[in-house]
């Protein structure tokens, strides 16, 4: 897959948009306001890498592999997560924008996700168990037949999710956005 082993590289203000990234294995690298929008980042290995304040937004990554990549503070639109290589796949988002992503039948098993946004994002079959969505705003995203189990929705807002088409059991929400596990019911709660 890999045609050349890059470790412990900070790559900083870079247009990726117009000098693609050269395929390979990046390990423990950092990229920070970096443009990859619309360009092809296929075949790519990320591990343990860090991205920062990057925009991400419309790559194509269909064999890229995800192993333990931070993203802080980057715009990630509508990208697809399942295309990407699957195996050890581990993602942490933080102040992101991951707006009409999919994540259809992908293990996100622990994952903890802060203060992004996932509005009409596809976690359609995902597992989600354990994931952790702290102050995530999750306006219009798809669970169905999703995994959210032990999951923790404490401080996430603008869900809906429905107790009878996906895995609830111990998942944990705030007593004030409950109506988002009843709104199928169409109950007014005061």
């Amino acid at each position: 897959m890999s045609e050349s082993f890059i470790v412990d590289k900070e790559f900083s203000s870079i247009d990726f948009t117009k000098n693609l990234l050269p395929r390979g294995d990046y390990d423990n690298c950092t990229f920070s306001n970096c443009n990859f929008s619309n360009s092809n980042i296929s075949e790519i290995a990320f591990s343990e890498c860090t991205f920062s304040n990057c925009d991400l937004s419309l790559i194509k990554m269909d064999k890229t592999a995800l192993r333990d990549v931070s993203f802080k503070g980057c715009k990630l639109l509508g990208l697809f997560f399942e295309t990407c290589n699957t195996v050890l796949f581990s993602v942490h988002f933080d102040s992101c924008n991951l707006n009409l992503c999919s994540f259809y039948q992908l293990n996100l098993k622990k994952a903890t996700f802060k203060n992004s946004s996932f509005q009409k994002a596809d976690f359609t079959e995902a597992d989600l168990t354990s994931v952790i969505f702290e102050k995530c705003d999750l306006y219009g995203a798809i669970f169905y037949k999703t995994n959210l189990e032990k999951a923790n929705f404490k401080t996430a807002y603008n869900f809906s999710i429905d107790p009878e088409t996906n895995r609830i059991r111990k998942a944990k929400f705030a007593l004030q956005t409950i109506h988002g596990l009843l709104e199928k019911y169409q109950i007014e709660i005061e």
